[in-house]
């Protein structure tokens, strides 16, 4: 692919979409404790947007098999969000995330693979 159409702008899309995926891109592996990258925030300094993939993305990896790895069982998926709470992931987010977690797995189960 081409470095200049690579540069065209997507047409039809909001500016302000992509800058939030630029955002949550690249702050989503930030911790909340400070331990993550690329720039090693902590807490509130991570973009929400971003606190809010970090818990997805890793439940969603966790409940997936991959090719170099089982889906885990929901229930050991579960214990490592809980686990990773102020550590990892911002731990009112986790709350919300457990709270809504009936519509989340409804969601997840209406979507293809």
């Amino acid at each position: 692919m081409c470095w200049s159409y690579m540069h065209t702008p997507v047409i039809g899309i909001p500016d302000d979409i992509l800058w939030m995926g630029s955002v949550i891109a690249r702050s989503h592996h930030e911790k909340w404790d400070g331990s993550g990258y690329p720039e090693g925030l902590k807490g509130e300094d991570i973009p929400i947007a971003a606190r809010i993939a970090a818990i997805s993305d890793v439940f969603d990896a966790l409940l997936s098999k991959r090719p170099y790895k089982e889906a885990w069982p929901l229930e050991k998926a579960l214990a490592v969000i809980k686990e990773s709470s102020g550590k990892h992931f911002d731990p009112t987010l986790v709350d919300v995330f457990l709270n809504c977690l009936d519509e989340i797995l409804e969601i997840r189960d209406s979507l293809p693979d």
